[in-house]
């Protein structure tokens, strides 16, 4: 795999202020995210994925390990030039419009006039933002500054875009079209980090996860096969009847039932998370839908 995101026994623990460890936060996190991929790191508060993008933006320095971006340290000036980053809370200026705003971060990223001008144009055409684009912020719903944030994430036309609960706060619509445009951005080639609470949007769009829970790797590989659960499976049949649902899968193909589809049962992200958690032995009880808690 091509990888463009990756840590090696990645580490870090948070002192006090003389100098004695205080909370370990990471603890030998190990991770690949390839070339035009989605990938979602998941955890509950305090689990160390603000940590880990930290690290990865070169905001923090790790206390043990290493991590590389576009093959380069966090803190390399050039990989960081194609790196797009949507924090959690949007610290945009109120008093500046949509256009004047990612005119700032287009000179940030030092791109010449044209580059700009085109750069917003497509921007605000692709985040539905035309009809307010000469609106200051300050005017601006929720969901349309959030908008504005991931549009200045894209100025640069960055290779890796790291975003920090890109759905937060979002109704319903505007969530779903944050999903469709994570969508697009993989179709295009680029490739994605993103860390979210918000489990069903990260099923929705992500190829791979890691669940983090006190500071250490607990899940991680593909969505799909995470989800499958191999000691179930789910049988559908078409024109089965009321009798033969009540006998076994082989009973009901002698009475002419046609087998459509036989696979293991997929999990919901949410139950393998929660389940997740609980092993990792905090004293969480979770109790799937109609089942007993796993032991």
């Amino acid at each position: 795999m091509d990888a463009l995101i990756r840590t090696q026994n990645l580490t870090k623990v948070y002192k006090d202020f003389w100098g004695r460890p205080r909370l370990k936060a990471l603890d030998d996190l190990s991770i690949e995210v390839g070339r035009g991929e989605v990938f979602g790191i998941l955890g509950p508060n305090g689990s160390g994925k603000t940590t880990t993008i930290k690290i990865l933006l070169g905001l923090l320095f790790p206390t043990a390990g290493q991590a590389w971006v576009l093959g380069k340290p966090p803190s390399d000036v050039a990989a960081k030039a194609r790196i797009g980053f949507l924090p959690e809370e949007s610290y945009l200026y109120r008093f500046l419009d949509a256009d004047e705003t990612l005119d700032f971060f287009g000179r940030l990223f030092r791109l010449d006039r044209d580059t700009r001008r085109k750069r917003i144009d497509e921007l605000i055409e692709l985040f539905g933002l035309k009809h307010a684009r000469k609106r200051r912020l300050q005017e601006y719903s929720k969901g349309m500054v959030r908008r504005v944030s991931f549009a200045q994430a894209l100025i640069n036309d960055p290779d890796v875009i790291i975003l920090d609960e890109p759905t937060s706060g979002l109704d319903p619509i505007s969530s779903r079209q944050m999903k469709d445009l994570i969508l697009d951005l993989k179709r295009r080639g680029k490739t994605v980090f993103l860390s979210s609470h918000l489990l069903a949007d990260v099923q929705d769009v992500c190829d791979r996860i890691a669940i983090l829970h006190q500071g250490r790797l607990r899940k991680y590989g593909a969505v799909r096969e995470i989800l499958v659960r191999a000691s179930s499976v789910t049988m559908t049949f078409n024109d089965l009847s009321e009798e033969a649902q009540r006998r076994i899968a082989e009973v009901a193909g002698q009475s002419g039932a046609r087998l459509v589809k036989c696979e293991n049962t997929q999990e919901s992200l949410e139950d393998v998370f929660l389940r997740t958690v609980q092993e990792s032995g905090d004293g969480l009880t979770y109790r799937p839908p109609g089942g007993e808690p796993p032991k």
